[in-house]
Parts: structure tokens; C-alpha cells; sequence
């Protein structure tokens, strides 16, 4: 169930990260990330009232309110760094590099006491190189300042989001990725008073801008329920997998030409997925 769950979630947030890339390359990525960010908190405030499920917030890292606020905070600064590296058309250096965004929550909670099996293991490494290799990386071409300081950037940001998110988690899935979109929108309303501007989207981009907006709140919201229902660690490297979902999409939609290194990545991928769901 856990795995399942952290897969979906690749998929939602690979499709809303090709939406976002994409109408950043025509508009402000921050207003990209802000205006999206706010539909997410409109749609999860939505379901926690259907869902009767709220919670009263605690000062206390045992709750979801404190590590909402610091994956908010994260989750914002990553997002909007990959939104702006995407739109540089340098899509190979920044999404390998995002994916590396794993290795964080990985790493806490292989200090927090996670041992999966030695399979499990191998399929886990198998999977994030996969991930990787899906994402093209343009090594042939050099690696050019800017879009290797977003990726860096995106995948600090997203590792600590998705650390804090899994914390959060722990006592809601739902009210942990609502709250986080609080604490987003809150920081995109300061900046968008300041500029006076909400990034000047016409009606044609509201579909478009929803979408992202809920399928980055139901991929950040699978994932932290699975976290709660498998190992973290399992469920942190397959909900990585979505750059093959985003590689995928734009060969479908942008005639964008897969590379081989690319056909190898999906292939590495879906190995390292079976060798965890042997384990």
C-alpha cells in the first residue's frame, strides 16, 4: 500500500512539475509557484472540513504544525528555484539534480534507525540512478552556472520539505501538506503586496494553474501517507521517481526527443521498483 501510494505520487507530481516548467517559461516562476501554492491550500482547507479531520495545532515537533512550517518554508524555496531552473530550457541539468533531493530524508531515517532489506536496498539505488538518468543530464554540453545553482538549490529545498513533511506526518498527512500551504501562501502574499502583482495570469491560465495546484497537494499529501504506512526511506525514493513522469509527458506533448541515456533511466527504474516490491 505504502508503495503504491508514494508511486502515485510521483505521478501527480511529475505532471504538475511539466505544467509548472512550462508556463514558467512564460511567466514569473515565483508567481508560478504562489498563485499554484494557493489553489493547493484552497483545495486541502476544502478537504479537511469534508473530512472533519482538524486537529488543534501544538508548539511541539511531535505535532505537524512546527514541521509544516518548516517544510513550507522549504518546499517554497525549492519549488520555486526548480520552476525558474525548468524555465532556462536547461531541463537535463536541473531535474538530475533535483532528484538528489532523496538523499536527505533517506539519510535521516537511515540515522533514525531504518533498515530495509539488503534487496530492498539494491532497488532503492537502482531506482534514484534511474531517476536520475531519466532526467537527461547534459554533461556533453558542460555544465552551465545557473541552472546547476537552481537544481542545487530545488534539491535542498525539497529534501528538507520532504524531511519535515514525513515528520509532520506522523499525526496528520492532511493537516502537515494543508498547513505547509499556509505558510507558502502567506510568504506569496508579502511578495505579491510588495510588487503589487499576482503575476499577471488571464483566464486562459487558470485550468492550467489548478491543476498544478492540486496534483502538487495530492502528491505531497500521498507521500506523506505513505510514509506513515511503510518505511520512510522506501517511500521517500519511489515518490522521487517523477522526472520519468515529466521526461515522459514531454515527449508526448513537446515532441521532446528521449535521449538513451533516458530509456536506460525509465528501464533502471522500473527494475530498482521491482527488486523493492520483491523485498
Amino acid at each position: 500500500m505504502a508503495s503504491l501510494l508514494a508511486l502515485l505520487s510521483s505521478v501527480l507530481w511529475g505532471s504538475a512539475d511539466f505544467l509548472g516548467g512550462n508556463l514558467s517559461k512564460r511567466f514569473k516562476a515565483l508567481a508560478v509557484t504562489g498563485t499554484s501554492q494557493a489553489i493547493g491550500l484552497l483545495f486541502g482547507a476544502s478537504l479537511v472540513v469534508l473530512s472533519g479531520g482538524w486537529k488543534s495545532p501544538n508548539l511541539h515537533w511531535s505535532g505537524y504544525l512546527l514541521p509544516a512550517f518548516c517544510a513550507g518554508i522549504a518546499g517554497f524555496i525549492g519549488l520555486t528555484a526548480f520552476y525558474a531552473g525548468l524555465s532556462t530550457g536547461r531541463m537535463g541539468v536541473v531535474s538530475p539534480i533535483s532528484t538528489l533531493s532523496a538523499i536527505i530524508p533517506l539519510t535521516v531515517a537511515f540515522l533514525h534507525g531504518e533498515r530495509p532489506k539488503s534487496i530492498q536496498f539494491v532497488g532503492m539505488a537502482v531506482a534514484l540512478i534511474g531517476a536520475f538518468c531519466c532526467s537527461g543530464p547534459e554533461v556533453r554540453s558542460g555544465l552551465p552556472l545557473k541552472p546547476l545553482l537552481y537544481g542545487l538549490v530545488a534539491a535542498l529545498g525539497f529534501g528538507t520539505a520532504l524531511t519535515f513533511m514525513a515528520m509532520g506526518s506522523k499525526t496528520s498527512a492532511l493537516l502537515t501538506m494543508t498547513s505547509m500551504r499556509f505558510f507558502t501562501v502567506s510568504i506569496c502574499l508579502v511578495i505579491a503586496l510588495r510588487y503589487r502583482t499576482i503575476g499577471g495570469f488571464s483566464r486562459r491560465e487558470i485550468p492550467t494553474l489548478i491543476a498544478i495546484g492540486v496534483s502538487d497537494f495530492l502528491a505531497n499529501d500521498l507521500l506523506g501517507l505513505a510514509t506513515t504506512k511503510g518505511l520512510v526511506s522506501i517511500a521517500m525514493v519511489l515518490g522521487s521517481l517523477f522526472p520519468i513522469v515529466t521526461a515522459i509527458l514531454a515527449f508526448k506533448f513537446l515532441h521532446e526527443r528521449l535521449h538513451k541515456v533516458q530509456y536506460l533511466g525509465i528501464c533502471f527504474a522500473v527494475f530498482g521498483v521491482a527488486l523493492i516490491s520483491i523485498g
